[in-house]
């Protein structure tokens, strides 16, 4: 089964075409950082438009790196929620169009059903298992036992934690994207300079919340003496606020840990997916955690934690598998949480 899959939910313009042995045959992802990079966030007219002017190139030179072309594909997947809503509808048009021509099947893709399953493509992954999704705009963490069968069992209740790492990024003044920007300063900064706190450390539960630790990074930037921020502040801000988050994920990480092993003993393994997976210094606390206490921890490589078109395929084989495909009258929607999928039983 070959499949291609399109992604189109924020800034990145992206398509892959994925095997039902999980091989990616190709796999072209178009960046729009440039045309929102002065603006300091994703502007969603912006990346409406850039996705109308570049989808239909990217489409061509996935089909070029694979060396295949439309007629080799058993299917058409994209992303169809959620997102913002211009880029979600572009893509979305676009595969119907491909899939009523050629008279392929057609499946509406969950953006973040596409993050929850990456480990399967990528290591085969085994249900049931723990998600920990983190990204710019989730962050949460879930049971999965079957494509379209998820559990939450807690999340922000305020911010996500890549929102967190823009907005702290933003105001010490490191530039868009947030998240690699605060990780590449917290090289080089000192981490126990601030003390921070672990919102909601130590609490029963699942939940998780940023919002108070972001007002405590604005408060220490304003404390500083000094009109402008020196580099090596904002380095030891940056590693400041980057172990308190990891502390946080830690902590709610082994409440989750603690909670799926009851339901689920035979699963043992936790995910972690999203853009924010890819954080060096994240994974590798979330790594030692799970050692600690017995669990196989997955994380795909940092490009496959991001937005892309691979993770849209590999959905769509999981659900044409399944016999999970929609109809071309499907609307894209700005918001689809995973509880709303249709799947099969586990």
């Amino acid at each position: 089964m070959i499949v291609l899959g399109i992604e189109t939910s924020c800034d990145e313009t992206a398509a892959a075409i994925v095997t039902d042995d999980r091989r990616i045959m190709g796999n072209v992802i178009y960046s729009q950082l440039d045309e929102h990079k002065a603006f300091g966030g994703v502007v969603p007219e912006i990346a409406a438009r850039a996705h109308l002017d570049i989808l239909e190139d990217v489409i061509r030179r996935t089909l070029a790196e694979a060396d295949m072309t439309v007629a080799d594909l058993d299917g058409i997947a994209a992303t169809s929620g959620p997102g913002l809503i211009g880029g979600v509808i572009v893509g979305a048009v676009t595969a119907k169009a491909m899939a009523a021509t050629r008279n392929l099947p057609f499946v509406a893709v969950n953006h973040l059903e596409g993050h929850a399953l990456t480990a399967r493509l990528t290591d085969d992954v085994a249900f049931p298992y723990l998600l920990l999704l983190v990204s710019g705009g989730h962050c949460q963490f879930l049971t999965v036992t079957a494509p379209g069968r998820y559990t939450l069992m807690g999340g922000t209740v305020d911010d996500a934690v890549g929102e967190a790492f823009d907005k702290c990024a933003k105001m010490m003044g490191l530039g868009f994207p947030g998240g690699p920007a605060v990780e590449a300063a917290a090289r080089t900064g000192d981490a126990k300079r601030f003390a921070f706190p672990r919102p909601m450390k130590g609490r029963a539960g699942c939940d998780m919340s940023f919002s108070g630790l972001k007002t405590s990074v604005r408060k220490a930037i304003l404390d500083l003496p000094g009109e402008s921020l020196s580099a090596s502040d904002a380095a030891d801000i940056a590693a400041s606020f980057q172990a308190a988050v990891a502390d946080v994920l830690a902590d709610r990480c082994a409440h989750a840990i603690a909670e799926f092993d009851e339901k689920h003993p035979d699963g043992k393994t936790l995910v972690i997916a999203g853009g924010v997976a890819a954080n060096t210094a994240l994974r590798e606390k979330l790594t030692g955690l799970c050692a600690l206490v017995g669990f196989r921890c997955v994380v795909p490589p940092p490009a496959l934690c991001t937005d892309n078109g691979a993770m849209i395929a590999w959905a769509g084989v999981e659900r044409l598998r399944l016999g999970l495909t929609n109809d071309l009258d499907f609307a894209p929607r700005p918001r689809w949480p995973l509880a709303e999928l249709e799947g099969v039983s586990p």
